[in-house]
């Protein structure tokens, strides 16, 4: 026999609280031990890689270093497009915020800087590896390491839900920051040295 009274009220059970609680610290720890494993794999690969001296040449170019020099500096332009177009998107270019090609421009000037940046980076590692018997070089060689986890970083905080609003801005900036350290003492290095050639 039952000893539940069934005309006694029903017991109430408190309300799930609306929407989802604030993500945690813990929630970034996963891209941030992304990024450290990208940049760190790189380093090691490129320090123990016995450098094979040259990793692909185009045809009509002087030399691999213009090859490299050439790709590196479209990546850098449309790199800035996309600067450009995040600042439009956040409404800091007046009367472009809401223009519909703003967003495709933004998305597609990051894969193609991306693109044009993979072979650079595979024949720095593969030809060159990691160097520091120079101050420019070991700086090159640490923000190439540096930029493909904060890349890597980056697309995973994009798949991410409820961000900070300042987190995306400060890490795509970061990444400028480091393609940016990249240009300089690589392309525009080769330019000031071996002059604007093909």
């Amino acid at each position: 026999m039952s000893n539940v009274d069934p005309t006694a009220p029903t017991a109430s059970f408190p309300s799930p609280a609306s929407g989802h609680a604030r993500p945690g610290p813990a929630r970034w720890l996963v891209p941030v031990l992304v990024a450290a494993a990208v940049a760190v794999g790189l380093g090691a690969y490129g320090k123990i890689h016995d450098p094979a001296g040259t990793a692909f040449n185009l045809a009509g170019f002087s030399s691999t270093g213009a090859v490299k020099s050439w790709l590196a500096t479209a990546a850098f332009a449309f790199a800035l497009v996309q600067v450009l177009s995040a600042l439009a998107m956040y409404g800091r270019l007046p009367g472009v915020r809401n223009a519909p090609w703003v967003s495709p421009v933004h998305r597609w000037s990051g894969r193609i800087a991306f693109l044009l940046a993979v072979p650079v980076a595979v024949h720095c590692l593969y030809g060159l590896g990691f160097q520091t018997f120079g101050g420019r070089v070991m700086w090159h060689s640490l923000a190439g390491c540096f930029f493909f986890g904060a890349f890597s970083a980056k697309m995973l905080l994009l798949r991410s839900e409820r961000l900070p609003g300042w987190l995306l801005p400060v890490v795509g900036g970061l990444v400028f920051t480091v393609l940016t350290v990249i240009w300089l003492t690589s392309a525009l290095w080769f330019f000031r040295t071996f002059g604007v050639t093909t």
